[in-house]
């Protein structure tokens, strides 16, 4: 848990509820978590949900890993401890954009079950979506669009590391996700779809 430093502060209830901007939007705010190991899928399923969202005319944003370490986490790394917090922060600013009617996916490796487990328990059943895109570490690797993989090989038999998840740093798979993708055997457009047909199901695309 997480100290609350500040003192003499007080939690503001709001006039204008959750349901109030849920009904103003047309459908439910909630949060679609995708995790995975680096290059498995999740930026680009999350980019193309949230076109699909937009084309339905539902508010929608993406949080994505990269773009969210160039600001607002740009003072963090990747130990443990770093990447636990990029996570913690995550997870608030995501609840933020939930609460305010948007469906908001979110493309975070996020490797440890912990840290995805505490930010779930910030949200209300059914609000919270955790996908595992499911890809082998070979099958990321053979991807690996930055080089990443290339690099923390390289790293490894240096005898350094590089702490890179799936090489030498641990990635803990959700044990019950709500959704799992499977990225090793399924092109976007057909997981992308899965995401959408999940959204239908889970009565999320309406109030």
């Amino acid at each position: 848990m997480t100290e609350q430093k500040a003192t003499n502060v007080t939690w503001h209830a709001h006039k204008v509820t959750r349901e109030d901007r849920n009904k103003l939007a047309g459908h439910k705010g909630a949060v679609l978590w995708f995790t995975g190991l680096s290059a498995c899928g999740k930026s680009t399923i999350a980019n193309e949900v949230d076109y699909r969202l937009n084309q339905l005319g539902k508010r929608s944003y993406v949080l994505d890993g990269d773009n969210i370490r160039m600001g607002l986490n740009k003072n963090l790394g990747f130990s443990a401890e770093d990447r636990s917090e990029n996570i913690r922060r995550i997870g608030e600013v995501a609840k933020l954009f939930s609460d305010a009617g948007v469906l908001t996916t979110t493309a975070f490796i996020s490797p440890y079950r912990a840290d995805r487990d505490k930010v779930r328990a910030l949200f209300e059943p059914g609000q919270f979506v955790e996908i595992l895109v499911k890809a082998s570490v070979e099958t990321c690797e053979a991807r690996d669009p930055k080089g990443l993989y290339k690099k923390a090989r390289a790293a490894l038999a240096s005898g350094k590391g590089m702490g890179f998840t799936g090489i030498d740093d641990p990635y803990e798979a959700p044990e019950k996700p709500e959704l799992v993708l499977d990225s090793d055997n399924k092109g976007i457009e057909e997981l992308t779809n899965e995401v959408m047909a999940y959204l239908t199901s889970a009565g999320l695309l309406s109030v």
